[in-house]
């Protein structure tokens, strides 16, 4: 899911940040407000990636995964994403409807939603990026990976904002 830019600007290209997220991961809820702090402070400057890497015990992430592909189709990708993180418990006990239902409150094609979730159009998006997590050692969510380094947000968030800014404010300088 890439916000795309305008290229007739001579700006450098945005600092890519990789997030490898399963959308009904507690830990990935908790992760939002870094990410809001990194949005916050590199701009347009810094681009958040999500990629989808359900995991086998969260029972509706791989609907949730496809889901979230749909907003992006519907122009409303990181809107969808943050609510369907902020009810992962819901999730949990409301399943798909529930997905299509955070649809309907964002003023989405709900319907639109639900028809994808039952054609499957974007099961090949979700599994190419579960196989591109596994290829380069993603265990569990949220992983980040920036200019090639791995850091599993699953264990523990702490100190990682940190270290993804100290690579951003490198990478930056060096393209200055």
């Amino acid at each position: 899911m890439n916000d795309s830019s305008d290229s007739s600007t001579a700006s450098p290209a945005p600092v890519l940040l990789d997030v490898w997220c399963d959308l009904q991961c507690p830990d990935c809820r908790d992760a939002l407000a870094d990410l809001r702090a990194l949005r916050a402070r590199y701009g347009d400057r810094l681009e958040l990636r999500l990629r989808h890497f359900p995991l086998e015990k969260n029972k509706h992430a791989f609907a949730a995964a496809q889901a979230a592909e749909e907003a992006a189709e519907q122009g409303s990708a990181w809107p969808y994403i943050e609510a369907v993180l902020a009810r992962v418990e819901e999730l949990g006990r409301g399943g798909e409807a529930r997905l299509v239902e955070v649809a309907r409150e964002l003023s989405l094609d709900a319907e639109e939603f639900d028809t994808a979730l039952i054609d499957g159009r974007h099961i090949l998006i979700v599994d190419a990026d579960q196989a591109e997590g596994k290829a380069i050692g993603v265990t569990g969510t949220p992983t980040y990976v920036i200019d090639g380094e791995r850091l599993d947000g699953g264990k523990s968030q702490e100190g990682l904002r940190e270290r993804i800014e100290r690579i951003t404010d490198r990478l930056l300088a060096e393209q200055a």
